[in-house]
């Protein structure tokens, strides 16, 4: 498209597909609109790469299930995904199975085009195993409590599930927290387990 970004908005409400489209446009993006996550699926084969913003819940299929056969059909496009409904469960989901990031409705403008950014970084990569290699040193860097803090919140678990499983209390597990979202250079939850997963994908590709 002329040199242009390319971003699929897969939204079944008309008001936020037409909304994002047109922000986007405004700034620059060439922009696709689908109604379902079975419209984009259908003609996935025919469809240009770009970036995918993805809701959660929709008809017919949800926002995981569209995720899925993605990945088993081999579509390299990073996916965003968008929640309405505070579900962070359902987003740690999406971020492990390779999300770039998460966004709750209603979000901020520089919050969508920073996500976006990440996932055109994303695709400019071809080096995977430097992205792998740079998770690991993050981690590294964390405590032992912390990277038990950090196992908590990537399962999950809010944080006075983790105080409970841990034996402290919320208060000092949300020391934690900021402590190891600062070693991380994460500004959010799902840039930290951004990190987390990356980690763990080269560990799985790796023998």
């Amino acid at each position: 498209m002329d040199g242009q970004r390319l971003v699929h908005i897969v939204d079944d409400e008309d008001s936020v597909r037409n909304s994002i489209g047109f922000m986007l446009r405004t700034t620059g993006y060439a922009v696709r609109l689908w109604p379902s996550g079975t419209a984009f699926l259908r003609e996935l084969r025919s469809v240009e790469p770009g970036c995918v913003l993805l809701d959660i819940r929709m008809p017919e299929i949800d926002g995981l299930q569209v995720q899925q056969l993605l990945n088993e059909r081999g579509a390299a496009m990073p996916v965003i995904v968008l929640t309405g409904h505070g579900d962070v469960a359902v987003a740690v989901k999406a971020m492990r199975a390779g999300a770039v990031d998460f966004l709750e409705k209603p979000f901020e403008a520089d919050r969508l085009l920073n996500a976006i950014d990440k996932a055109f970084e994303r695709m400019r990569e071809s080096n995977g195993g430097s992205r792998t290699d740079a998770a690991r040193t993050q981690l590294a860097n964390l405590s032992a409590r912390e990277r038990e803090v950090l196992e908590g919140l990537a399962a999950g678990f809010p944080n006075k599930t983790i105080a409970y499983d841990l034996g402290i209390s919320p208060r000092t597990v949300e020391v934690h927290r900021a402590n190891l979202m600062q070693k991380l250079g994460a500004r959010s939850l799902s840039e930290a387990l951004r990190v987390t997963f990356t980690a763990e994908m080269g560990e799985i590709q790796r023998p």
